[in-house]
C-alpha cells in the first residue's frame, strides 16, 4: 500500500515467524508442566503452523496501513504484525472447537486434532477411550489457543494506547466469534429453517472475526478516523458475509480435493446455513422439501448426500446464493469508495480473492 511496507503478500510469512517464536518461547513452560503436555501441545503447534492462508492477519495489516499507522509512525510495524498474528490462535481455537463439535476428520487435508490426539492414544496402547481422550485433549488445547492469542496480543510491543483504543473490537470479537458458534449448534438442535437467523451464524461466526473485525483492530492500531473505521467495518461485514456463503457452496457442492473436507460435509452435519434455508423456501410445500428436511444431519453415504445436494442445487438455491453473493461483494466494496485509492484497490483485491474461491 505504500513504499517500504511489509506487503500483504508477505504479510503469511512474517505470521509464520512470529508463530514459531511464539512457540518456541512458550515451549520451556510447557515442559516443565510435563512432557506429555507438551507432546500434547505439539498437536496444536502442528495445526497453526500446518497450513491457512492467514487471511485474518492480513486483514488486521490491511486495516493499519489502510488506516494510517505507517503515516503517523507511532507504532513500531514489527510490534503490530505480532499484534495481528494472534488472530490466528483465535482462528485455531474457533476450528480446533469447530472440529470436535461436528465430528470431523479432516481439516486442510489433514486429521482433526482430536483425531490426532485420538490415533496417538490408540498407537501407545493408553488407557481408557481413544475417542474420548482426543476429544478432551482438543478441547484444551482450543482454550489454550485462546488464552495464547491475548498473551500474544497484549504483549506484541504495540503501545498502551494503541491496545487501548483497540480494547472494544478485541473485546467484541471474541465474544461474536463464540457466540456465533453457539448460535450455529442451537439452530441445528431446533431445525431451524430461517434464513434470518443463519445470516447471524455467518456474521458472527465468520464476517466479524474473518474480516470485519480485523480491519478494525488495525485501524484502531493505526489510530484511524471514525470515518475510516466505518467503511472498513462496513466493508468487512459484506465482504466476510460473502466470504462465509462461499464457505456454504463449497460445504454441499465442494471437491475433497480443494477443501480437505469430504463433500457433503455440512449436509452430514446438519448445518442451518443460508443454502439449506433458501432452498426450502424455494422448493415449498413439495416432496422434495420433506426429503431434504429429513436427510439433513441424517445422511451419511455418498449416495445419499449426492441426492440431498442435487435437491438443492435443483431448487435454484445455489444460483440464488451465487447472486447474492455478488450482491454483498458489490455492496462492500461500495464502502471503500472515498477512501485512498491504493487502500481500495486493495482491498478490493482481497474481496475477489475472498470470495471467488474455487470450488
Amino acid at each position: 500500500m505504500a513504499g517500504n511496507v511489509v506487503g500483504l503478500d508477505e504479510v503469511p510469512g512474517a505470521v509464520e515467524a512470529n508463530l514459531t517464536a511464539f512457540f518456541e518461547q512458550r515451549e520451556p513452560a510447557v515442559r516443565e508442566i510435563g512432557e506429555p503436555v507438551a507432546e500434547a501441545v505439539a498437536h496444536l503447534r502442528n495445526f497453526v503452523m500446518g497450513g491457512g492462508k492467514r487471511v485474518r492477519p492480513r486483514y488486521g495489516w490491511a486495516g493499519f496501513v489502510g488506516g494510517g499507522g505507517i503515516a503517523r509512525g507511532e507504532e513500531d510495524p514489527e510490534a503490530v504484525l505480532r499484534a495481528v498474528s494472534s488472530l490466528e490462535l483465535i482462528q485455531a481455537c474457533a476450528l480446533v472447537h469447530d472440529d470436535i463439535i461436528d465430528a470431523s476428520d479432516t481439516r486442510r487435508g489433514n486429521p482433526t486434532v482430536h483425531r490426532a490426539v485420538e490415533a496417538d492414544h490408540r498407537a501407545e496402547g493408553l488407557r481408557g477411550d481413544a475417542a474420548t481422550h482426543g476429544v478432551n485433549a482438543a478441547i484444551l488445547l482450543g482454550d489454550l489457543a485462546l488464552a495464547w492469542a491475548e498473551d500474544m496480543w497484549r504483549y506484541s510491543g504495540v503501545s498502551a494506547a494503541a491496545l487501548e483504543r483497540a480494547a472494544e473490537p478485541w473485546v467484541g470479537m471474541r465474544t461474536e466469534v463464540i457466540g456465533g458458534q453457539l448460535l450455529d449448534i442451537m439452530l441445528e438442535g431446533r431445525g431451524s429453517e430461517s434464513k434470518e437467523l443463519a445470516d447471524q451464524v455467518n456474521r458472527f461466526k465468520t464476517a466479524a472475526y474473518t474480516i470485519e473485525r480485523p480491519l478494525h483492530l488495525g485501524a484502531a492500531i493505526a489510530g484511524a478516523s471514525a470515518e475510516v473505521i466505518e467503511a472498513f467495518r462496513g466493508y468487512g461485514r459484506d465482504i466476510g458475509i460473502a466470504f462465509q456463503l462461499r464457505d456454504d457452496l463449497l460445504g454441499v457442492f465442494g471437491d475433497p480435493e480443494v477443501t480437505g473436507k469430504p463433500a457433503g460435509d455440512d449436509l452430514r452435519e446438519g448445518k442451518r446455513t443460508v443454502l439449506y434455508a433458501t432452498a426450502l423456501e424455494l422448493l415449498g410445500s413439495t416432496g422434495e422439501a420433506e426429503e431434504l428436511r429429513a436427510g439433513i444431519g441424517k445422511a451419511q453415504s455418498p449416495d445419499e448426500l449426492n441426492r440431498l445436494a442435487q435437491i438443492i442445487r435443483n431448487s435454484g438455491a445455489e444460483d440464488a446464493v451465487e447472486q447474492r453473493i455478488s450482491e454483498l461483494t458489490a455492496s462492500g466494496l461500495g464502502y471503500l469508495d472515498g477512501l485512498d485509492p491504493a487502500v481500495a484497490d486493495t482491498l478490493a483485491a482481497m474481496a475477489r480473492k475472498a470470495t471467488d474461491r474455487r470450488m
